[in-house]
Order: C-alpha cells, then structure tokens, then sequence
C-alpha cells in the first residue's frame, strides 16, 4: 500500500516522536511539531502513538492512494477533501483505491497531520522515521516531498477504537493570542531589570521566519548588561562562550527579536539563554501562525512538572474517549 504524490504542499514531511538520544552529537530529537495532534491521529486510526505520520505546513498536499486506507487528519483547522467532497477533520476516514486527497486553505494556525492506519513505512534512521532535513536523514530521502515520490504505508494489525470522532472538548485551539508559560535561566542574569521585565510584560508577535528549527517574535526588545565580553564569546551582548541548548530555549540576539528554538533546533552555540518553555507548551509554540500574540509568563520548576503532569491526563482522557465511544 502507498499514496503517490501529486503535489507536495508546501512543506510536507514524514514525522514520528522523534529520535532522543543524539543530541550531544548534535543531532535534534525532532518528531512532530504539535505531538499532540500527531499522536490523536495515530490514535483516531487505531495506530500506536509512535507511527510515522505526515506533517503539512501551510499548503497540504495532493495525495492518491494505491489501495484502500482508512486514514485520519488532525492538527490546524483546514478543509479535507476526498475526490474533490468535504470530509471532516479529526475523524476516521475510508478512503477506496484510486482516491485523491487533498486539502483547502488552513483557517488558522500552521502544520496538520495525516495519518495512516499501518503508519508512514519508511525506514528507521537512528530509530526514527523523522525527517531531519538540514542533516538529510530519515523520512523519504532525508527531505520534504515531491512531486512524484511514492510513500510507502505500512500493515495495520490492530483495530481502530470504537469513536470515529474526537469530540470537540479535546480539540486544540488555534487562537490568534497566546500565553507561553516559562522557566527563566541559565542566562537571564545578563539581562538587565528592564530587560527582564520587557521580556515577561511585553507583548510579542510571531514574524513569518519560523520553521521547524526556530520560531522568531518581534516586539520592544530587551536590554542586556553591559560587560566586557570574555575570551571566546563574540561581541553581541547577549554572545556567551558556546553552551549547549535546551529545546524550548529563549534566545534575543542583540537584544532584539527573541527566537524559541523548536524541534530540530541546533544543540549548542554561543548566544545566551535567558529562559525556555515548558515542555506542556511546546505545541502551542507549533500552532502559532505569524502574527500571534504571545505573552510569556513566568512558572516555577514544580509548576513546570505539574504542567506535563497535567498535560499526561488530558491526553490520556481524549485518548479514553475514543476508546469508550
């Protein structure tokens, strides 16, 4: 079974949890952007939550199956069509040999995920299916997709669960505001008080350079403390002797636009961390669409771990639903 790619989108690339495990010799975790999502579609279409999936940006594809498929398509808001007719999102699809899919104009946020029952049967990288494009590794030839490649889906050997429908209580927003809950450090000492304060009271808008590596706001900026700069570090004030990099990490170049490095960002380098996001919020980071209001609010450690605890349960309860429809 496969589905044979008419047109690529405008970004569309295999994904799965990612790769841990690699980091220090600079190789990303990756895996889909709004895990979340990703793994509801897995789910919807009886799969275990580490099957490949596709993740589209922006612009989906236009795909035609070779054989029958049931499939299921979550993440932003955008118009499903099989054959040209609507189909509903976050809902398990049969799709017949021959069938086209393809899709309209998001209504909001970034990236949707298509997934297959038997998953995305590409080869293991590192053990992933990730597409990790600046290092060239995993998905279909390390890259994004293209007009004529063939994707290979896998065998499914389980049964899809009883609801054919998420209900919409467990749904994602996609809304035009958001509040970015973090963790201040390693670096936010360099930053002055008024530094500090305008990172934390400030309003922040998503600018259209994002992508899977890093998402850049622009605002006020923030100010750093003057000093003079040690051996090894450059000469922008907020440079730091080479450090390595949490995922979800803050970074403010010249004091100017901050930059949240994402799911295939570099693992070390020399600019300063003054603070990164929790790991509960690292999807809706992924669903924020150029112009998005942020707020960044500030969190404890214990109130950072209660929130991935949080999290856990409500994914296990929309997962529940699923099972006792």
């Amino acid at each position: 079974m496969a589905c044979e790619v008419i047109s690529p989108g405008l970004s569309t690339t295999v994904q799965d949890r990612g790769r841990p495990g690699y980091y220090n010799v600079g190789i990303p975790e990756g895996g889909s952007m709004d895990r979340y999502s990703a793994e509801l579609a897995n789910a919807l279409v009886g799969n275990p939550p580490e099957a490949a999936v596709l993740e589209c940006t922006y612009l989906g594809p236009v795909l035609r199956l070779t054989e029958a498929a049931t499939i299921a398509v979550t993440g932003a808001p955008v118009p499903v069509k099989v054959n040209g007719e609507e189909r509903p999102g976050w809902t398990r699809l049969a799709l017949e040999a021959g069938d086209e899919l393809s899709f309209g104009t998001l209504g909001g946020g970034t990236r949707f995920y298509i997934a297959f029952a038997g998953g995305i049967d590409v080869p293991e990288v590192l053990g992933s299916r990730s597409t990790y494009i600046l290092g060239g590794i995993g998905g279909v030839n390390g890259r994004k997709l293209e007009a004529g490649d063939v994707v290979p889906i896998g065998t499914s050997e389980t049964e899809p669960p009883g609801a054919g429908t998420l209900p919409e209580e467990f749904r994602p927003t996609f809304a035009k505001e958001q509040s970015v809950r973090i963790v201040m450090g390693l670096y936010d000492h360099r930053l002055t008080e008024a530094g500090r304060e305008s990172l934390l009271s400030s309003e922040w808008k998503v600018t259209p350079v994002a992508d899977r590596m890093g998402i850049r706001y622009s605002g006020p900026g923030v100010e750093w403390k003057e000093r003079e700069q040690p051996f090894g570090a450059g000469s922008d004030p907020s440079n730091i002797v080479d450090a390595g990099y949490a995922v979800g990490s803050i970074q403010i170049p010249g004091g100017t636009q901050p930059i949240i490095l994402h799911r295939d960002a570099v693992s070390g380098g020399g600019y300063a961390m003054v603070a990164t996001v929790i790991s509960a919020d690292m999807d809706l980071l992924a669903r924020a669409a150029p112009g998005t209001a942020t707020r960044f609010v500030e969190v404890s450690l214990e109130e950072a771990l209660e929130a991935r605890r949080e999290r856990a349960a409500y994914r296990d309860r929309a997962l529940t639903s699923l099972a006792e429809a």
